[in-house]
């Protein structure tokens, strides 16, 4: 029974990307670990730019200096 947490920054994030995101995940893993996609778990979780830090500041932070 695999499970796979896939956490993305909410950024526009659709749900259209989460259903090919859950889909694909899900075939990847029938694939190449012939895994059956009905007990196959598949968790998205979008984090706020304020939570998610790279380099020693927030996403928010890198994303405002990147717009000026």
């Amino acid at each position: 029974m695999p499970y796979v947490h896939i956490r993305v920054t909410d950024e526009g994030v659709t749900a259209e990307h989460k259903r090919q995101l859950i889909e694909g995940t899900t075939h990847l893993l029938e694939q190449v670990l012939n895994k059956p996609p009905a007990s196959t778990f598949v968790v998205i979780e979008e984090v706020p730019t304020d939570n998610w830090g790279v380099g020693g500041e927030s996403v928010t932070s890198l994303r405002a200096r990147e717009r000026r």
